[in-house]
């Protein structure tokens, strides 16, 4: 990949179209979903090579819990091997490992893997590896304020003076900057209660390749794409051009 200049800090991905890609090729869910695995091995594998600081990818969200009985255990198996197999890879390439979601929903033998492999990798201080299990927007929001509002209960806070860095520093991304690309695959233009409150300002693109087919020149088309951009936060470009040209000053 030719340099750019404007490498995204945080990328956040909803990896969609597993089923699609198995129904395409007369297979099984469960291998699109394992074809799915080495996707992230390569994406992951490359967004270390760019020195991207946060990968955040969206694994199986709140919702997902409505899918066959049959496909949920097969996913909550591939979660484990993949675990166990990836662990002391992840550990070896510098790669911190952090779950974020509701856990307790799985089984004690899960969550103790997540536990062990979090611990083991995290000395590391390349590629932060974010995965989203049991997730949802609104309930890391929902989440956020009952622990601002026990605090002001207690007298720990008061509520007139929470902030917009309080709700940030309450949420399961604390302490990670805000996703600045948010790359959705599979044809499906939503977020669909991924990071909503992080998002705000993300820059989004949406493509119709299946995840298990998005390799690491989809993703430099992706980082190409948001390279392009003008991110104003608000301003005018005039603005922007300007606050650039003092800075590389």
């Amino acid at each position: 990949m030719d340099k750019i200049e404007n490498i995204p800090r945080h990328i956040a991905i909803v990896m969609d179209g597993n089923g699609r890609w198995a129904r395409a090729k007369r297979r099984p869910r469960f291998m699109g979903h394992k074809k799915g695995v080495d996707a992230v091995r390569e994406i992951v594998r490359e967004c270390g090579a760019l020195k991207i600081e946060c990968l955040t990818l969206f694994a199986f969200s709140s919702e997902n819990w409505k899918r066959p009985e049959e496909e949920i255990k097969n996913l909550m198996g591939l979660f484990m091997l993949a675990l166990d197999r990836e662990a002391k890879s992840m550990a070896r390439n510098n790669v911190q490992l952090q779950i974020i979601g509701d856990l307790s929903f799985f089984s004690e033998k899960l969550q103790k893997k997540i536990k062990q492999v979090e611990e083991l990798t995290a000395h590391c201080n390349g590629l932060r590896l974010i995965v989203a299990a049991n997730y949802g927007g609104r309930w890391d929001i929902t989440e956020t304020t009952k622990a601002l509002a026990k605090k002001v209960a207690s007298g720990e806070m008061d509520a007139d003076l929470i902030s917009e860095e309080d709700i940030s520093a309450q949420l399961t991304t604390a302490g990670l900057p805000d996703p600045d690309l948010f790359i959705r695959t599979g044809g499906e233009v939503r977020i669909s209660n991924f990071l909503i409150w992080q998002m705000a300002y993300a820059e989004l693109y949406f493509t119709d390749v299946l995840w298990p087919d998005f390799d690491k020149d989809e993703l430099h088309k992706a980082i190409r794409n948001y390279s392009s951009r003008q991110r104003r936060f608000g301003k005018t470009s005039e603005q922007v051009i300007a606050d650039k040209a003092m800075t590389s000053n």
